[in-house]
């Protein structure tokens, strides 16, 4: 405990550096490239425990001298600059889902949650089991409107996939543990709009990815560590894994995750409004961690000499960084506006994306 407290207080100390206004490296990222990467890990699929194709599609994404590691959890490592203190950040590449626990005798599967779900907004829409050979197209079942009396929350919820036995469905690969999503597609809408699911946190890898890729390395004045970690959606166990190895030798962390906004119809505008199309959104508080007063006012004074539009809120959810706080790590964490979070037609405004990338570079170069 007394070590973990030293290293809050040098992490808190290192406030007395000054931030360095700086020209950001290359070209301004503009919302294109955002929608350019963004697009391509919305379309991978990765629910807890599953996300070797969105770790896939993180590496190509990478630039070539970008050489990165995975540990023995699945998270994705990328090192740039040397010498201490060691920043991290961190964005979760997996999504929700189920796992199946139990394959029926009449063929249909029984499944639990991977992660926060609103089920009534599935039921009764395509659904795919993932094998790790294939992905097999099903139905989730919709409730039956005679037997069961109307609810918000469907009581028998499983996967139909057409067979009539349990050997049927075995026969197709599907086991016990295999993950179930349903299909997406990223979707452009009006304007710098876009719809489609697993913005949350597709939208924080990406922004790792576009802030690799303008990152002026010659600027770093300190070890810079990009994380993409895994079952951040049961429970942060990458980035536990991560925080754990990482130990006391980090300064801070960044979770770079959703804000869910108030800014839709369905929300009361009383509690984390952060308006789409605004830009990234420092995570002030929510159910996991508190950012330090002192470092929020550093945060803000980054993107503010960068010019890159911020907004400071509180939200509901928690985010990875906050497994680092028994290290004595301050999370610093940050993200941007999601509305409808965790159902099939997430929107978020490209000009967050960008944004976010943005400060990502900022803090990583300048602070």
């Amino acid at each position: 405990m007394i070590r973990a407290s030293v290293a809050l207080v040098a992490g808190l100390a290192a406030l007395a550096q000054p931030v360095r206004a700086q020209k950001t490296g290359g070209a301004r990222i503009g919302t294109a490239e955002a929608e350019g990467v963004l697009a391509p890990l919305v379309e991978s699929y990765g629910p807890s425990g599953m996300e070797g194709p969105v770790r896939a599609a993180v590496q190509r994404l990478l630039p070539a001298w970008a050489h990165t590691e995975t540990d023995t959890a699945g998270n994705l490592w990328l090192r740039v600059g040397r010498g201490d203190p060691e920043v991290v950040f961190v964005a979760h590449m997996d999504e929700i889902g189920w796992r199946v626990t139990a394959i029926r005798d009449d063929g249909t599967l029984e499944m639990r949650p991977l992660g926060g779900f609103f089920p009534s907004l599935y039921e009764g829409r395509p659904a795919l089991v993932h094998t790790g050979e294939a992905m097999v197209p099903g139905v989730f079942t919709p409730r039956d409107s005679i037997g069961e009396p109307p609810r918000r929350t469907p009581g028998a919820f499983r996967v139909d996939l057409g067979v009539t036995s349990r050997a049927a469905a075995e026969s197709l690969g599907v086991k016990v543990g295999s993950t179930v999503t349903m299909p997406k597609e990223y979707v452009r809408l009006a304007g710098t709009r876009a719809t489609g699911r697993s913005f949350d946190d597709r939208v924080g890898s990406a922004a790792l990815l576009l802030a690799v890729r303008h990152l002026d390395r010659a600027k770093l004045r300190h070890t810079v560590v990009f994380i993409w970690s895994v079952r951040e959606e049961v429970g942060l166990e990458g980035a536990a894994a991560a925080a754990h190895a990482l130990g006391l030798r980090a300064a801070r962390v960044h979770a770079v995750d959703t804000f869910v906004s108030a800014d839709s119809p369905l929300e009361l505008p009383n509690f984390a409004v952060a308006p789409l199309g605004a830009g990234a959104v420092a995570r002030a508080v929510d159910n996991s961690a508190v950012t330090p007063p002192a470092l929020l006012d550093s945060l803000v004074r980054v993107a503010r000499l960068r010019g890159v539009p911020l907004q400071v809120g509180t939200t509901n959810g928690g985010n990875d960084g906050s497994v680092f706080a028994p290290w004595g790590v301050p999370d610093v964490a940050m993200g941007w506006p999601l509305r409808y979070s965790h159902s099939p037609a997430e929107v978020v405004d490209l000009r967050d994306v960008a944004a976010l990338g943005s400060l990502v570079q900022a803090v990583a170069e300048a602070w």
